[in-house]
Order: C-alpha cells, then sequence, then structure tokens
C-alpha cells in the first residue's frame, strides 16, 4: 500500500511578508521563489494580488517566472479579489486561487456583520466565480480553530459542492492545542464524507508556540496539505515554520508513514537566503536551521559525538544542506570562491551582481586582511536590495559633517530630489543624528525615522558597519532599508535614502492606482 504523500504549501511570501519588518521588493520576493522552487516545495502562494500594485506584480512575476510548483494567489471572498488574482496567477503553469472567509463567530459578528447564512451563500459564490477562472480552487474559513465545529463543516461542505479542490482549516490566531486540532479534523472527516475527496490542508500560527506541532496532529488526523512558512517567519508569533515540519515527517517517517517530495540539502540556502533578505536573523537554537544545532559544548555530548554522531544528533547537517564554513576569502580570491560561498548561503546572482560583489571584497581586503564570511554575505545582501534607477527618486550627490568633543554636530546635504538638486543643513545629539535631521529638512515631513539599528559585521574598529532602519508614512506603512559601509555615517545615509526611496516608491504606485 502507498504513504499518503503531504503536499506542502509554502506561504513565505504572502503571510510570512506579513511579518513585521520582512517587506520584499518584488526582485527579491522572485530570487526566494526560484528557491522554494529548487527546494521543491508543491506549492508557493506568493501574495494578496489586490493588497497592492507590488503585491499584483510579485504574483505575476513569480507566476511567469516559477517552473515546478503550483502558484497561487490569495483572495477574500468577493468578485473584485478573485478576478484581480486571476490577472496575476493566470500565467502560471499550474494556477490556483485561494480564497478565504472568516467563520468564527467573533468574527462573522464584529467584523463582517454577516449572518451563517450570508457566510455561507457568499462561499459558494466565490469559490464559483474563482473556479470559473481554474481547476485549482482553495477555500479557506478563516478562523476556523474557533468556528464551532458543526458550521465550520456546513461551511466546508458549501465550498466543496461549488467545486473548491483543497479545503484549508486555518488557525489563524494559534488558539488551538495539538489533540483539540487534530480531533477537529477527524471531525469534518467523520461529519463531511465529501472531505475525502478533496485535499485537507492546516495553515497553523504560532501565537502559543503550537503551530508545528498542530500542524502534525493535523496531519496524523488526515490531513494531506500543510502550510507554513521557512523560518516560521509571519504575522505576531508568526507561522508554522516548514523546514521543522518537513523534517519531522522526514526523520520520523516510522511513526507518520507520510510521504513528502522536497530536497531537504536546499533547506539551509533557503532559510539563508530568506534571513539575509529580509533581515530577519535566524536565533542560534532555532530547530533545523540553527547555529547551534550540529554544535555541541558539552563535553559528555562531544565525547559522545566523536564516538558515533547518532547519540545526540538525530539529522545529518549535510541532508539540510549545512556544509559548515570552509571557504576563506582574501583579495586574491577570485568570483569562483564568491559564487560557491553565497550559493551554500541560499543566493541565486547574475554574472553583473557576482563581478559587483567580488570588486567590494577585494576592496575590503585591501582595507583589512581578512574578509570573513558574515562580510560577504553583508556584502551581497546590500548589492541584491539595491533599487533600481527608476526606483530613485532621491539620490544623495554629497553630504559633510563636522563634529568635535566641544562643539554641536553640524552636517549639511546636497540631494537631487526628482531631478531637482536641493541643499540643507542640520544640528543633532552625534554625527548621524546630524547629518539625518539635515536629509530631513529636504524629505516630505511625513516620513518618520521610527528605528535605527548599527551592527559591527565583524570585531575590530575596520569592521563593516551595517545600519538597518524603519520609517513610518503617516498610514503608519513601515519601510525598512539596509545599508553597508566601511564608514557608519556613510552607511546611515545610504540606509536612509534607501528607506526614503521605498516609501516614495509606494505613494507613486498608490497614486497610480487611484
Amino acid at each position: 500500500m502507498s504513504k499518503r504523500r503531504i503536499i506542502l504549501f509554502d506561504t513565505t511570501l504572502r503571510d510570512g511578508e506579513q511579518s513585521p519588518g520582512a517587506s520584499l521588493t518584488v526582485n527579491e520576493k522572485l530570487v526566494i521563489a526560484h528557491q522554494l522552487a529548487r527546494l521543491g516545495v508543491d506549492v508557493i502562494e506568493a501574495g494578496f494580488p489586490i493588497a497592492s500594485e507590488g503585491d499584483f506584480e510579485a504574483v505575476k512575476q513569480v507566476a511567469q517566472n516559477i517552473k515546478g510548483p503550483s502558484v497561487c494567489g490569495l483572495a477574500r471572498a468577493n468578485q473584485a479579489d478573485i478576478d484581480r488574482c486571476w490577472e496575476a496567477v493566470k500565467y502560471a503553469e499550474k494556477p490556483r486561487i485561494h480564497t478565504f472567509i472568516a467563520t468564527s463567530k467573533v468574527h462573522r459578528e464584529d467584523k463582517l456583520k454577516k449572518s451563517p447564512e450570508e457566510i455561507i451563500e457568499i462561499t459558494r459564490n466565490a469559490v464559483k466565480r474563482a473556479k470559473g477562472y481554474c481547476d485549482d480552487v482553495e477555500f479557506s474559513p478563516e478562523d476556523a480553530a474557533r468556528t464551532s465545529l458543526d458550521y465550520m463543516c456546513d461551511v466546508v461542505r458549501a465550498a466543496i459542492e461549488a467545486g473548491a479542490t483543497t479545503i484549508n482549516i486555518p488557525d489563524t490566531v494559534g488558539y488551538a492545542e495539538p489533540k483539540e486540532f487534530g480531533d477537529r479534523i477527524r471531525y469534518l472527516f467523520k461529519h463531511v464524507p465529501e472531505a475525502k475527496n478533496v485535499i485537507i490542508s492546516v495553515h497553523c500560527h504560532n501565537d502559543l508556540g503550537n503551530a508545528v506541532a498542530n500542524s502534525l496532529a493535523a496531519v496524523e488526523a488526515g490531513a494531506t496539505q500543510v502550510e507554513g512558512c521557512i523560518n516560521g517567519i509571519g504575522e505576531r508569533a508568526g507561522n508554522a515554520s516548514l523546514e521543522e515540519i518537513i523534517m519531522n515527517l522526514i526523520t520520523r517517517r516510522d511513526y507518520f508513514n507520510v510521504d513528502v517530495a522536497v530536497n531537504t540539502r536546499e533547506i539551509y540556502k533557503t532559510s539563508r537566503l530568506l534571513a539575509n533578505l529580509t533581515g530577519l536573523e535566524i536565533q542560534r537554537n532555532k530547530p533545523i536551521v540553527g547555529a547551534n544545532v550540529f554544535a555541541h559544548e558539552a563535553g559528555i555530548h562531544q565525547h559522545g559525538v566523536l564516538q558515533n554522531r547518532e547519540t545526540y544528533e538525530i539529522m545529518k547537517a549535510e541532508d539540510v544542506g549545512w556544509t559548515g564554513e570552509n571557504l576563506v576569502i582574501g583579495k586574491h580570491s577570485g568570483k569562483h570562491a564568491v559564487t560557491a560561498l553565497l550559493s551554500e548561503e541560499g543566493f541565486q546572482l547574475s554574472d553583473h551582481q557576482i563581478r559587483q560583489i567580488t570588486e567590494k571584497v577585494k576592496d575590503l581586503a585591501d582595507k583589512q586582511k581578512m574578509v570573513e564570511r558574515d562580510d560577504v554575505i553583508a556584502i551581497a545582501r546590500d548589492v541584491t536590495n539595491q533599487l533600481s534607477e527608476e526606483e530613485q527618486y532621491v539620490k544623495i550627490e554629497e553630504f559633510a559633517v563636522f563634529t568635535g568633543s566641544n562643539m554641536t554636530p553640524t552636517a549639511s546635504v546636497k540631494l537631487r530630489v526628482y531631478g531637482d538638486q536641493k541643499t540643507a543643513s542640520g544640528t543633532g545629539d552625534g554625527p548621524v543624528d546630524a547629518v539625518s535631521n539635515a536629509i530631513w529638512n529636504v524629505i516630505d515631513p511625513s516620513l518618520k525615522l521610527v528605528e535605527y539599528n548599527l551592527k559591527a559585521i565583524t570585531g575590530g574598529t575596520d569592521a563593516l558597519a551595517d545600519v538597518s532602519i524603519k520609517l513610518s508614512d503617516e498610514s503608519d506603512n513601515i519601510y525598512i532599508a539596509r545599508a553597508l559601509d566601511e564608514d557608519v555615517i556613510k552607511a546611515s545615509v545610504k540606509a536612509i535614502i534607501k528607506g526614503i526611496n521605498k516609501a516614495l516608491n509606494y505613494k507613486e504606485r498608490t497614486l497610480q492606482n487611484s
């Protein structure tokens, strides 16, 4: 008897990107989508097309360029969302529309102001409209884990009758406990017999730390698709960590008795790539991909591992693509060494980008004898995050900062703003504050710098400065930017200008769509 195959649905580019601070450009989403295809996920949920022009373009680009996985877009259960979603995913070789509506009592009454009967009718109409565009239609009763069992079954039954091929049961707010959630899936199969003829999926959030456990409990109960994000990113406490689900199902095949079709050796690359592009670092003790997972400090552990790795390791590092840090980069290193190192980190770069990175690595090596792995990764991240010429509404032409032990730091800047040259000056508590204030004397005051972070990539006074900033606008949208330089003030200026351009790009797209 063949094993049940579990479909892996990755929502890193949609739900994961809703994680505070994780916004990605269209090009960055495409880079991650290519890596997800190499990992071998079955479905890529590429975005929420009606949410913004950027989201629509990202889904469209993924649909046009990714081969292998199904490409999915999210749509609320209304005509405009579904039509817009189809316009984006229709280019995929395997398109999917994922539509949803909330079903829990609190959502129905306080958010939607709809009766139970109205929700069922909206569900039928939405699924039928999506089905008119493509055969592969997924439906989710949002907040299913807090929906009464019988009403959830009524909604699911209506969605299947209307043509849904996948039914997703989400624990939208991470409320469920593993046994309870598994029993919910069993109840669904028992009371909606037609559920056996479609794919039953689960989508769990991690507010109580149960997302992976709940997903695995659902697999035990008969679910055939699990949804999650690489590194467990996502809004609030995040989504189920897809790599943890994968390695549970593979490491404990004896227990779950299911199959997954995935190249686990791409897990580490995928994880690192996402961390590098979003700037959301991976905690050292994160299961599967954390730096400590295959490290052993305690003497008794080291002794056991040296005798037989299975004494303390239930997985092999190479099985998830972890290769160690075995490349030394210096001023004599060529692009092949740089390419090899960055490939291990999940970067897939153009020849032009590799040349740019290699040149920057050699420049840095001329200034400091040793260029460490983290330096190369930071340079690559900086190069791949560069905005194109047409996206740069503000450019820095020059700046100067004057500071000393007994003087107020003062800065002057010369900017090119929408093609016009503008100059300004400012003072501050320090040189970075002064140059920031000077820039803000030229730029739209509705943009506010809400967070500034500085770290040295490696130790020493000659370390690269890595600056990350957050800006907000009058609508409380958040824009994140990072920049790199040997000079702290230069890195700060670059990051601020990059963040301003991201905000202005969003504003321009919004105006075009209004």
